[in-house]
C-alpha cells in the first residue's frame, strides 16, 4: 500500500525549503548577518573605549 502524503504540506514545505535556500543565497551575497554586525561594531567600540582609557596625558 502506497503512503498517503497531504499535497498542500508538500507545496508549503517545497516554498520554505525554497525561502530557506534564497536567504542562504542572499546571506552569502550581503555578507554578515545584521547581529554578527551589531556584535562587531560592539566590540569595536569597547576596544576603542579601553585604549582611550589607557592614554596618558600629555604636559
Amino acid at each position: 500500500m502506497a503512503k498517503v502524503i497531504n499535497l498542500r504540506t508538500r507545496r508549503k514545505q517545497a516554498a520554505r525549503d525554497e525561502g530557506r535556500a534564497q536567504g542562504a543565497v542572499s546571506a552569502a551575497k550581503h555578507g554578515v548577518s545584521k547581529a554578527q554586525a551589531s556584535l562587531e561594531a560592539a566590540r569595536a567600540d569597547k576596544a576603542r573605549r579601553d585604549l582611550d582609557g589607557h592614554k596618558r596625558e600629555q604636559d
